[in-house]
Parts: C-alpha cells; sequence; structure tokens
C-alpha cells in the first residue's frame, strides 16, 4: 500500500473513532412504514427522541427505539467514565434502505396469480455530540485567524 493510501486508510480509521453507530438489518416491514418514524426523530436529541419513539403507536417505534439505545451504548463504550447528560447526544443521521424483497404468488380469478411484495428495510443511526462538534468548529476558528 502506498503512503498516501495509507495516511488516508488512517485518517479515515480515526474519524470513525468518532462516529457512533447502530445498524438494524432485515426489518420485515416496508421502508416507507419505517421512514415515517425515521423523520420523526432526525435531528432530535438523543432523550427526546427516545420519548418520542416510547409514546408513538406505530411498531416501526419500536424497533428505532432498540436502535437508538444501542448507538447510546455503543456511544458509552467508547466514552468510559463520560456522562451522557454532560454530552448533547443527537440524532446526527438516520437512514433507512430498502431490504430483500421476498416474493410471493396471491391466487387471482380465472386462474391468474397476482405478485405480493413482501418488503425488508434496513436502518442505520448515526448519534453526534455537539459539544465536541463546538469544540471540533472552535479550533477551527483560531486556526483559520492564526494564518
Amino acid at each position: 500500500m502506498g503512503s498516501r493510501k495509507h495516511n488516508t486508510a488512517e485518517k479515515r480509521k480515526e474519524e470513525r473513532k468518532k462516529l457512533y453507530i447502530a445498524r438494524l438489518m432485515n426489518v420485515p416491514s416496508s421502508p416507507r412504514k419505517m421512514r415515517l418514524v425515521a423523520d420523526l426523530v432526525r435531528g432530535m436529541g438523543a432523550e427526546q427522541a427516545l420519548n418520542v419513539l416510547k409514546h408513538t403507536q406505530k411498531e416501526a417505534a419500536g424497533q428505532v427505539y432498540n436502535l437508538l439505545r444501542s448507538a447510546i451504548a455503543n456511544w458509552e463504550v467508547k466514552n468510559e467514565g463520560a456522562r451522557i447528560e454532560d454530552n448533547q447526544l443527537y440524532i446526527k443521521q438516520i437512514m433507512v434502505d430498502g431490504g430483500r424483497v421476498l416474493k410471493r404468488i396471491q391466487p387471482a380469478p380465472q386462474g391468474r396469480a397476482h405478485r405480493i411484495r413482501k418488503r425488508s428495510n434496513h436502518v442505520t443511526l448515526i448519534l453526534g455530540n455537539r459539544v465536541e462538534e463546538m469544540k471540533a468548529a472552535e479550533a477551527g476558528v483560531e486556526e483559520t485567524n492564526n494564518e
């Protein structure tokens, strides 16, 4: 591996250490239904999003609730000794992608058959930390002022 490629790989690794990701794969509901719930909580603080998801009636809300708790647990593993209350965690990014589609046959009149598409989806949730981002932004401003 060349040095430039190696350096970019190392830089990418360092950036990934600051991300707190949780993924939910092959959820047996349509992506459209899941996106309704994802749009509810996108950009919210973690505590507020947990409360909203807990009191939402949709089935997908329970799955996103567990996913968010998993992302918070991932944050706790990477930041031992830090308190959640001191850090302003928020949902930086939540993506719902289509998963595999199971194709089934529904009998129809006169010997015909209709296709039933049983859709599934993949959800990716990325938590952000507003406190760390503010520090990084301030450091970036100071560097430009010094030049």
